[in-house]
């Protein structure tokens, strides 16, 4: 019979229990299967169907997206501004999500920013036989989950807003927060 930590981890004080960290292959794995499940029990035949694809994967996003921030911030003096949390989404955030920084950040200073991964991590061995504009079509929902997890991640820090997200060549993304008022 084994003993459980508080967090259900085996052991106590074990370095396991206090490391928790998953595979980033099981990861990938898990995002795959994620947003194919719910593609498939969400019939997509309308507009509608769509919407609801992208409501569910946006929303479950969203609810990591403001766990993640609560746990990364909570030893953390509050940002300045609006700037200064966008900022630690593309560096911080975006660093423990994908292993590295987005690569380019711009913003027309009046509540827009546009963030830009060249090789979003989840995009890197996604590709279709036509490639171009199909692969670009077959990637849109996997971006739905990224996108709830910046606007999640924005909501828990003070900051509502909504964010899209397009791509035209994998694996290159581009994410545009467009901040609430």
């Amino acid at each position: 019979m084994s003993s459980f930590d508080e967090d259900g981890v085996g052991g106590t004080g074990s370095a396991y229990a206090q490391q928790r960290l998953v595979s980033e292959s099981c990861m990938d794995l898990f995002l795959i299967e994620m947003v194919e499940t719910i593609c498939r029990t969400t019939a997509a035949e309308t507009d509608a169907d769509s919407d609801a694809m992208f409501y569910k994967l946006e929303n479950m996003g969203y609810a990591v997206g403001q766990r993640m921030v609560e746990r990364f911030t909570k030893d953390r003096p509050r940002f300045a501004d609006t700037l200064d949390v966008v900022k630690f989404i593309c560096k911080d955030l975006w660093s423990v999500m994908f292993k590295k920084q987005i690569d380019n950040l711009k913003t027309n200073h009046r509540g827009v920013y546009v963030l830009q991964d060249n090789s979003f991590r989840w995009f890197m061995r996604m590709s279709t036989d036509l490639g171009g504009a199909d692969s670009a079509k077959k990637a849109t929902p996997y971006m739905w989950f990224p996108c709830g997890m910046i606007r999640g991640a924005l909501a828990n820090l003070g900051v509502p807003s909504i964010v899209v997200a397009e791509t035209s060549n994998l694996p290159q993304c581009t994410f545009q927060i467009k901040i609430a008022k």
